[in-house]
């Protein structure tokens, strides 16, 4: 059996205005997170990881920030179709390890809601899809309050 492993990492700067999307759903906070597109870490680290263990460059290669088709894009659209990319290319998914690290807003009672919604865009069983989140003890951008980080481990097969 062909099996690859990749890494995916993302970060955005906590912005006031704008909502704040995790894993796919909408989190009441405050401040929401900057960026082109809707600035969700976590499927911005699953995409790259899953990109970068097919093979395929990264997020940022397939889809650019310099381009207004992906302004204020909802990331599950690009999960979407990163996962259509990965299949096209004779893989499947076999399993995600993700961590957000962030001080706030509390995202354990999230989870669930995350894995069920991240399971249904990339058509995989919830189980399959791990997310935790932690704090950086309030060092760091992270531990300032100034942003939210992610991190995901993610294994593919060849079909």
């Amino acid at each position: 059996m062909n099996i690859r492993v990749g890494f995916g990492y993302d970060v955005h700067a906590f912005a006031p205005e704008r909502e704040l999307w995790l894993g796919g759903i909408r989190i009441e906070h405050t401040v929401g997170l900057l960026g082109h597109s809707d600035a969700d870490v976590l499927i911005h680290a699953i995409c790259d990881g899953l990109l970068g263990a097919a093979n395929l460059r990264d997020i940022g290669f397939h889809f650019p920030d310099s381009s207004k088709e992906y302004k204020n894009i909802d990331s599950k659209i690009l999960l979407l179709e990163t996962m259509v990319l990965i299949r096209q290319n004779g893989y499947e998914f076999g399993n995600a390890d993700c961590t957000i690290c962030a001080e706030e807003p509390k995202l354990n009672p999230h989870i669930p809601t995350m894995q069920d919604c991240l399971s249904e865009v990339m058509g995989i069983e919830p189980d399959t899809i791990s997310i935790k989140a932690t704090t950086s003890e309030k060092m760091g951008f992270v531990g300032r309050k100034e942003g939210i980080a992610a991190y995901a481990t993610v294994l593919i097969y060849k079909v």
